[in-house]
């Protein structure tokens, strides 16, 4: 009996770490940006135009990913909960941004190497690996990674899919859905930093 309720609780834990991680994949890729504006202009010619910038700009997330494993070695563990307050401060802020965004589709080109570039170069991005990607590491250790990583390939086809099929009209849709998970995450990082402190 014990041993079924200690597999029980294990397997409930993997799913949550296994959902936890593809919602924050999707907090990553989602709002909306200069990689999904160039992604939205590239959707409109086809799918393959526009997930080639996405693919590129994970690529860009997978650098800042091996960076921030080897960097949180050196991070003492008293000082991690200042990141938690900075990640949660700045998931609010940005989905206050998100509503206010208004999203431009100009691109010359969309391809993996643009997405690259654009993902390296991305405050945005280097912001939330130093911050929410640091979070997210120190607690749910690597096994987190893959469902990530998930949670951004979900993004990428759907999200090219959603505009290659129905263009742009829809984009209010995306920046409040953006909002939800920006918001929630924000909340949800404050509240650990909060229990840290406890």
């Amino acid at each position: 009996m014990k041993a079924k309720i200690y597999i029980e609780k294990v397997l409930s834990f993997h799913v949550f770490s296994y959902l936890l991680g593809v919602l924050l994949g999707l907090s990553m890729a989602a709002p909306p940006g200069p990689i999904n504006a160039i992604m939205a202009n590239e959707s409109l010619r086809s799918k393959l135009h526009g997930s080639s910038v996405g693919f590129g700009a994970m690529t860009a997330d997978f650098i800042f990913f091996l960076i921030t494993f080897e960097v949180r070695k050196f991070i003492p563990e008293n000082l991690l909960v200042v990141f938690y307050f900075i990640g949660g401060g700045l998931m609010i802020f940005l989905s206050y941004a998100t509503l206010k965004a208004k999203v431009s589709n100009r691109s010359k080109k969309g391809n993996y190497f643009t997405g690259l570039i654009m993902g390296i170069t991305n405050p945005y991005q280097i912001s939330w690996w130093i911050t929410v990607g640091l979070f997210m590491i120190n607690e749910f250790g690597i096994s987190i990674i893959l469902p990530f990583f998930g949670g951004i390939i979900i993004w990428i086809f759907a999200f090219t899919t959603f505009i290659n099929r129905l263009g742009n009209k829809y984009a209010k849709y995306v920046k409040i859905f953006s909002f939800i998970i920006l918001l929630a995450f924000g909340l949800y990082m404050i509240y650990e930093g909060v229990i840290s402190l406890l």
